[in-house]
């Protein structure tokens, strides 16, 4: 993938630089748009940077 800041990956989807940094501390689950976006961005899929935390909630 491409070496880039927070700041210039936030510029090239329409994000603040808050956002790309909760998502990498996990501290927030992106939406569909926003993951969409940043697969575009490095021309791979959602499943390439993202996965389903496999717990099972009861």
């Amino acid at each position: 993938m491409k070496n880039i800041s927070q700041e210039e990956l936030a510029v090239a989807i329409g994000v603040t630089r808050k956002t790309i940094n909760t998502i990498e501390t996990g501290k927030f689950v992106p939406s569909t748009i926003i993951a969409l976006k940043i697969a575009r961005y490095f021309k791979v899929s959602v499943e390439d940077i993202f996965e389903l935390d496999n717990g099972i909630v009861e």
